[in-house]
């Protein structure tokens, strides 16, 4: 398990056990980093992905709070880490990305109309690499969500979009804790839209295949 996981795991543990409860701030940085065993680095990482899914509140001169919401919410929001270690069923949905998707974009290349290519071209062109994680993925699910509606078969646009909301966390997480990825995924998904305009069917599936796999990839190295 990443160092990052391991820092939220043994936050989430002071919140079970009422050490943090609803509302409560953390204790100063070196004494908490002491407390949990943890490196200052390694438990401002896991601060940082915490707020990022809104479990901590980070009040800039004040301190970190514990967001107010009941102590079961919070709990419920970080139980997506324990089960990207623990649930098989995730990497289940991304093999069947992996398995669709391609398919998908290599039909649109030989569908995909010159409004639609412009649509994605404007996506790409709205993000920066110094945009946010979760815009990011809000990025990446509509960029995905796009070429699969260019394949003209509505049934496997509805499926891919299904597929793709089950594995929106953990892309974020691999966006928090994992370095690039925001570089990283504008250039595969600049490299995609290239194939698409030059109606390149088999360089636009492979490259898909090694776009989505990417995540699979990573939490299977994570585990």
């Amino acid at each position: 398990m990443a160092v990052t996981d391991e820092a939220i795991l043994k936050i989430k543990d002071m919140i079970v056990s009422g050490d943090l409860s609803p509302g409560s701030r953390l204790p100063p940085e070196k004494e908490l980093s002491e407390r949990l065993g943890l490196s200052r680095s390694s438990l401002r990482e896991a601060v940082k992905a915490l707020e990022v899914i809104r479990v901590l509140d980070v009040r800039r001169g004040d301190g970190t709070y514990v967001t107010s919401l009941q102590s079961d919410l919070l709990l419920e929001a970080m139980s997506f880490v324990v089960d990207l270690h623990q649930d098989d069923s995730i990497l289940e949905i991304l093999a069947v990305r992996r398995i669709l998707e391609p398919k998908a974009v290599a039909l649109a290349s030989a569908r995909i109309t010159g409004e639609q290519l412009a649509e994605i071209a404007g996506l790409l062109d709205d993000i920066a690499n110094d945009t946010d994680i979760e815009h990011l993925v809000a990025h990446d699910v509509d960029f995905h969500a796009r070429i699969a509606a260019a394949s003209g078969n509505s049934y496997l646009t509805h499926l891919i979009e299904s597929l793709s909301s089950h594995t929106v966390r953990a892309r974020v997480w691999r966006g928090i804790t994992e370095g690039g990825s925001v570089a990283r995924t504008i250039d595969e998904h600049r490299a995609i839209l290239r194939a698409l305009q030059m109606g390149d069917g088999e360089l636009a599936e492979a490259l898909m295949i090694a776009h989505v796999s990417g995540v699979e990839h990573w939490l299977r190295e994570a585990r």
